[in-house]
C-alpha cells in the first residue's frame, strides 16, 4: 500500500512526496482510510514513533473547509515540544496548500501573540491543555465550528494531571464534533475519558494493548545501588556509537548524572523542569543535530520528544508504572529501526523486571556489566573500524607524507599501530586497566534481614521506632494524611501533588507509603507551596480529603479533613464550576447522537 492508495488529494500527496514518504505505517494504513470515510469517534492505540501525527493529521487537512478561516480542528497534546512538533508536521504535510493556517498554542510563550494569531484566523489549533483552557476562560477562542477534536498522547496528559482541564475544554466543544483519541496505552483513566466524552468509539489497535514497540530489545543489569553510575558509564563506553536518552527520577538526579558524565568527558546535557525554555530549546537543538550524544532527562521533561535515530534508552532508575516504561522504551526503535531499552537495577528490583515482562509480554535479558577488558577491546575495534573506513579527501597530508615517513621509518607496522592507538585511548585504557567487576554475585542476593525478636517491621513501625533517615541534599520531608489503606501508590501520590499545585510541576524525591500516612521529599523551596496548595484546594483520595504538613512537626500535622462539600465558610464546594456532568459534554446532559 502507498499513500496514493488512501484517497488523499493531489495537494496532500505532493506535500508527502516532498518529505520523502511513500509507504504508510500500519497505524496510518488503518486510521487514514477509516477517518476519510467515517465521522465516528475513534480510539487508536499505537506506540510512540509509529506515525500517529500523519494518521490523524492528513484526514484533518483533507477535510478542512479552506474557504472558512475559523478553528475547525483542535489537537490537544501534553507538552510544548510535542505541540510544536505536531504543528510543524501539519504545516509540512500542507506545504502545497497555502490556504491552510495552523497555530501552536502552549505555555511558556507570549500569550498575546497567540491571541493575535487566533484573531487573525486559523483552521487548526494544536494546544497544550493548560494554555488552551486559559484562552477559553478569556473568551478569546470560538469553538463553534470545531468538527474534530484529537487527544494525542492521552495517557501522558492524564498522567500529568490534565484530566480536569481536558474535561473543561471538551465541554466547550459541540457535542456532534468527532473525537479522536490516540494513546500508547489504555489505562483506566483513558478509558474513562473515552466512556464519558465519546459515543460508541471505533477502536483501532496496532499491535497489542499496552505493548512496547516491536523493534526494541529489553536488557537489564544488576548492580549494587552505590555502583549505579559506574555501571552507566561502562554501558555508554561499551556502545561507542550510542545516541540515546538516560532517564532519571528527579531533576536533582538528572543534573547530577549529567554533570558527572560531562566531567568524565562525555557529550551529555540535562533536560529537566528547572531549565528555562530558552535553555530547553538550546539543549534539544544540539541533541537533534547530534552535537550531544547523551540526553539525561526526567519523564516530564522528555514527554513529546520526537527524535527518530535513538539507539538506546537507559533507565537509570526504573519507573513505577508500566505506562511510563512503555513511553520511555518507545523513544527508540522508531521508523523501522532497532533500538535497545536498558535498565540498571539493584538486587531487590527483580520483581519490577518480572512485572514488566508479564505486562508487556516481552523477554527481558539480563546482561553482565562489561568488564574493563571487554570495554577496551570494543573501543579499540571501533577505532580500528573508523580508521579502516575513513575516506578523507586527497591532499590533506600529502605535502608532509615524505617527512612523516622518514621520521617514523625505524618503527615497525605493529609498533606504529600500538603507539597511535595508545596515545588516542591512553586515558580510557588506563582507567579500565584494574577496574573491578560490578556484577552482583548470586551469594550477595540475600533477603532483607528480619528482627531477632519477631517478624519484619512494617513501614509505620520503622518510621515511629527508628531515627529519621538522612534527607537528600536540598530536600525536606512532608507527610500526607492518607496511606496504603486509602489505595495510595507512588504514582497516585505524585498525581495528587501535581493536581493540587497546578502552577508548576513539583519535583518529588523519595517516597515512603505506610498504612495510614505517606511521606515524600520535595525541594526545600517548594515545601510551603505544596502545603498551601493542599490547604487551598480539595484533593480527594477514596472519599478522604487530602492534607499535607511537614514531617516530624507535631504542630503542623495534617489537619482533620473537612467533609466533602463543606469547606470552612459553609458554602458548597465548587472549585470547578464548568466541570461537565458525567455521561455527557457540557451542562446540557447526554451527548447527541449523529
Amino acid at each position: 500500500m502507498k499513500f496514493s492508495d488512501l484517497g488523499l488529494s493531489p495537494e496532500l500527496l505532493a506535500g508527502i512526496e516532498k518529505l520523502g514518504f511513500e509507504t504508510p505505517t500500519p497505524v496510518q494504513g488503518e486510521v487514514i482510510p477509516y477517518l476519510l470515510d467515517n465521522d465516528d469517534d475513534v480510539v487508536a492505540l499505537a506506540q510512540t514513533g509509529t506515525g500517529k501525527t500523519a494518521a490523524f493529521g492528513l484526514p484533518i487537512l483533507e477535510q478542512l473547509d479552506l474557504t472558512h478561516c475559523a478553528p475547525q480542528a483542535l489537537i490537544l497534546c501534553p507538552t510544548r515540544e510535542l505541540c510544536m512538533q505536531i504543528a510543524r508536521d501539519l504545516q509540512s504535510f500542507a506545504s502545497c496548500m497555502p490556504e491552510v493556517k495552523v497555530l501552536a498554542v502552549y505555555g511558556g510563550a507570549d500569550i498575546r501573540r497567540q491571541l493575535d494569531a487566533l484573531s487573525a484566523g486559523v483552521q487548526i489549533i494544536v494546544a497544550t491543555p493548560g494554555r488552551m483552557l486559559d484562552i477559553l476562560r478569556r473568551k478569546r477562542a470560538d469553538f463553534s465550528f470545531i468538527e474534530r477534536v484529537v487527544l494525542d498522547e492521552a495517557d501522558e496528559m492524564l498522567n500529568m494531571g490534565f484530566e480536569e482541564d481536558i474535561e473543561a475544554i471538551l465541554s466547550s466543544v459541540n457535542d456532534i464534533a468527532q473525537t479522536l483519541l490516540f494513546s500508547a496505552t489504555m489505562p483506566k483513566e483513558v478509558a474513562k475519558i473515552a466512556r464519558n466524552y465519546m459515543e460508541d468509539p471505533h477502536e483501532i489497535t496496532v499491535g497489542s494493548r499496552n505493548a512496547g514497540a516491536e523493534n526494541v530489545s529489553h536488557d537489564y543489569y544488576v548492580v549494587h545501588a552505590k555502583d549505579r553510575y559506574r555501571a552507566l558509564r561502562r554501558i555508554v563506553d561499551f556502545y561507542p556509537r550510542m545516541y540515546g536518552i538516560v532517564f532519571c527520577r528527579t531533576r536533582m538526579e538528572t543534573q547530577q548524572v549529567s554533570d558527572h558524565l560531562r566531567k568524565d568527558g562525555y557529550s551529555a546535557e540535562p533536560l529537566h523542569g528547572d531549565l528555562t525554555q530558552m535553555q530547553r530549546d538550546s539543549v534539544m537543538k544540539k541533541f537533534r543535530d547530534h552535537h550531544v550524544q547523551i540526553l539525561v532527562a526526567t519523564d516530564v521533561a522528555a514527554r513529546g520528544l520526537d527524535v527518530n535515530d535513538l539507539t538506546h534508552v537507559i533507565n537509570y532508575n526504573l519507573p513505577d508504572d508500566l505506562a511510563a516504561y512503555t513511553h520511555r522504551s518507545g523513544r527508540t526503535g522508531r521508523a523501522g529501526k532497532e533500538g535497545i531499552s536498558v535498565s540498571i537495577i539493584h538486587m531487590r528490583e527483580h520483581h519490577k523486571i518480572n512485572r514488566l515482562q508479564k505486562a508487556l509480554g516481552k523477554k527481558f535479558t539480563q546482561k553482565p556489566v562489561p568488564t574493563g577488558e571487554e570495554i577496551a577491546r570494543v573501543r579499540l575495534m571501533a577505532m580500528a573500524e573508523r580508521v579502516r573506513d575513513w575516506t578523507g579527501g586527497p591532499g590533506l597530508i600529502d605535502n608532509y607524507l615524505e617527512e612523516l615517513t622518514a621520521m617514523l621509518a625505524d618503527l615497525s607496522k605493529e609498533e606504529l599501530i600500538k603507539r597511535f592507538v595508545s596515545i588516542d585511548m591512553h586515558r580510557m585504557l588506563l582507567f579500565y586497566r584494574d577496574a573491578p567487576d560490578l556484577n552482583v554475585q548470586p551469594s550477595e542476593r540475600q533477603s532483607e534481614p528480619r528482627r531477632k525478636d519477631g517478624p519484619r517491621e512494617s513501614g509505620r513501625e520503622k518510621r515511629e521506632n527508628h531515627e529519621p533517615r538522612q534527607m537528600t541534599a536540598g530536600m525536606v520531608e512532608l507527610v500526607m494524611n492518607v496511606g496504603k489503606v486509602n489505595g495510595v501508590t507512588p504514582k497516585k501520590l505524585m498525581a495528587m501533588v501535581n493536581v493540587a499545585d497546578r502552577d508548576k510541576s513539583i519535583e518529588i524525591g523519595r517516597i515512603n507509603i505506610v498504612k495510614m500516612q505517606s511521606y515524600f521529599e520535595v525541594p526545600r523551596g517548594d515545601a510551603m507551596d505544596v502545603i498551601d496548595s493542599f490547604t487551598k484546594s480539595y484533593v480527594d483520595c477514596e472519599g478522604r480529603q487530602v492534607s499535607v504538613a511537614m514531617a516530624g512537626n507535631t504542630k503542623s500535622r495534617p489537619n482533620k479533613p473537612k467533609r466533602k462539600g463543606s469547606p470552612s465558610d459553609g458554602k458548597p464546594f465548587d472549585k470547578f464550576k464548568d466541570k461537565p456532568r458525567k455521561g455527557g459534554r457540557g451542562q446540557g446532559g447526554p451527548r447527541k447522537r449523529r
